[in-house]
């Protein structure tokens, strides 16, 4: 695989430095995270930020740079003596893949080696072809996605493809027996879907639940800041929220930490798609608004919604609601702030167990209804437990229409930029800089 050949070195080295707690961490990824972190870092730099000794990193850096991943550039500010030469990444010499799969569309994203987007896509999503015949789509549009900027395929690190719903134990979408996926993407559950996807690519595959790549890419952006609690409220075709814990994003033992669309809110509400009643993706989720909508003929013919017709996906029904409600129709508006506030009370929750510092919310669904939905959240979370010590930061996320496009990105370069166990680069500063993520203006 490439990144096998790419990266992994058999070197090992006992350290004193932040990797002291894991002494069978490839050396080399080590010193190619302290290099990420950094953004610019001379060799002293790097033998203080790994604990390496002088010889070592000498000769990981020369092999870098013979590998092309590591480049000089320039010189540091003189301290009297010779001037230090300083180390970055190569950003042009790997990219990564990021894929969203989702019943409505499709959104792909390539980044370089320090996480720029230098381009991305959308197309239909899912709906209810057979999970083979998207996989070889998905396969189809990623070689366009690549050759479309003229990328050598021997530079991509991989694909991170996420999607509702947890990674079951076959590398495919699905969670507890009993409760699955979401209705519409139903087709998926047990379907190897990493194996699939690395059949037709030849690349290798990393999945990862949709909220949770958010969260991940929010950190990578800095999108959190040094915030050591921090969550993505995720809002696409459901409600997820994925977390980041001092520095390192939490998916716990089954990878169902964050389904914050499965809070019960009303003991007696209706029954959700998963088996429980009251849950907030049954009273307030895209879904539910748009059914809502669709009930009230009122409601339905401000949005535009033609009885008996239904748009590709249950975002664009809900985009169509979030466009009349900016246009100032009151009834679209005010199911929208219905539903903000059953999510408010949701975050509320999530912000007190967690003990939050920074919420961002993110998904294509608050994309386009972002600016109804922060002000309620906020007012929401200004009740948190912990006000007394500590606001809650609430944002929205730079990047919400592809937000986890670009965190299944991150996913790759977090595997191969990051030592295996450490996670995440916690967000403090590594002589005095770190590399962000960013999108491109194109």
């Amino acid at each position: 695989m490439l990144w096998s050949a790419d990266l992994t070195a058999p070197g090992r080295e006992a350290v004193s430095g932040p990797a002291a707690s894991k002494p069978q961490v490839s050396s080399r990824s080590v010193v190619l995270d302290a290099i990420r972190a950094a953004g610019t870092i001379s060799r002293v730099g790097l033998i203080r930020a790994t604990g390496f000794t002088a010889p070592t990193i000498s000769t990981l850096v020369r092999k870098l740079i013979n590998e092309d991943l590591v480049v000089e550039t320039g010189h540091a500010k003189s301290t009297g003596g010779k001037r230090r030469v300083l180390l970055q990444l190569n950003h042009a010499s790997r990219y990564a893949v990021g894929v969203h799969l989702d019943h409505g569309v499709i959104t792909y994203a390539l980044t370089n080696l320090g996480g720029t987007v230098v381009a991305r896509i959308s197309r239909p999503g899912a709906g209810a072809q057979e999970p083979a015949v998207v996989v070889a789509r998905i396969a189809t549009e990623i070689a366009a996605l690549i050759d479309g900027v003229g990328v050598e395929r021997d530079r991509i690190l991989g694909v991170g493809l996420v999607f509702p719903g947890p990674v079951n134990a076959t590398r495919g979408m699905g969670g507890p027996p009993d409760v699955g996926l979401a209705p519409a993407m139903r087709q998926w559950n047990g379907f190897p879907l990493g194996a699939a996807l690395e059949q037709v690519t030849t690349l290798p595959v990393a999945l990862d639940n949709d909220a949770t790549a958010a969260a991940l890419g929010e950190h990578w952006t800095g999108g959190f800041g040094t915030a050591a609690s921090a969550a993505a409220l995720y809002m696409g075709t459901g409600i997820g929220a994925g977390l980041v814990i001092n520095g390192s994003t939490y998916r716990g033992p089954s990878g169902n930490v964050g389904e914050l669309g499965h809070v019960c809110v009303s003991a007696d509400g209706p029954r959700c798609w998963c088996g429980a009643r009251g849950c907030v993706e049954a009273l307030a989720g895209p879904a539910a608004v748009v059914a809502a909508a669709r009930s009230e003929p009122a409601t339905a013919r401000a949005v535009g919604f033609t009885p008996g017709v239904r748009r590709p996906s249950v975002v664009a029904d809900f985009a169509a609601i979030s466009r009349a409600a900016r246009r100032g129709e009151p009834h679209a508006l005010a199911l929208l702030e219905r539903s903000a506030r059953h999510v408010g009370v949701a975050a509320r929750t999530l912000a007190n167990l967690m003990d939050l510092e920074v919420l961002v919310l993110t998904g294509p669904s608050l994309a386009t209804a972002g600016s109804v939905y922060l002000p309620i959240v906020r007012h929401e979370l200004r009740a948190c437990f912990a006000r007394g010590t500590h606001t809650v930061d609430v944002r929205l996320s730079r990047s919400a229409a592809t937000a986890s496009a670009v965190g299944a990105a991150a996913l790759v370069l977090e595997s191969e930029l990051v030592p295996p166990g450490h996670g995440p680069r916690p967000p403090e500063q590594v002589a005095g800089q770190r590399v962000r993520l960013t999108e491109s203006a194109g």
